[in-house]
């Protein structure tokens, strides 16, 4: 939060970490930009900090690493027990109807699981 109680946006923080899911998925700006509809100057601008995304912008880019959002605005990842990253990972990747499946299925077998 700012000074006046507002909350700050670190621009340039995400447009690191884009740049580095970026790099990690082996993508060159100009294919980022290809595959989520925009130019490789924006992708640029982006990673600079130099431009603000919009919320439908911001879901596009973590839609197409497989992340979260709330990664991308402030560095977040998920905080569960254990080493379940692998999960989430398989899990992010996974459609609203195969996730209700997942959902169900983990419903079903966690009474059943000795704790």
């Amino acid at each position: 939060m700012d000074v006046q109680g507002h909350l700050s946006v670190d621009h340039k923080a995400i447009g690191e970490r884009v740049m580095k899911q970026r790099e990690k998925h082996g993508l060159t700006q100009q294919k980022l930009a290809q595959i989520i509809g925009f130019s490789p100057l924006y992708i640029g601008q982006l990673e600079r900090g130099e431009r603000q995304m919009s919320l439908s912008t911001l879901y596009r880019m973590a839609e197409c690493f497989h992340i979260s959002t709330d990664y991308l605005i402030n560095g977040a990842e998920y905080c569960h027990k254990g080493d379940t990253k692998e999960i989430f990972s398989l899990i992010n990747r996974c459609s609203q109807k195969e996730i209700s499946v997942i959902e169900d299925v983990i419903k079903v077998i966690l009474p059943h699981i000795k704790r």
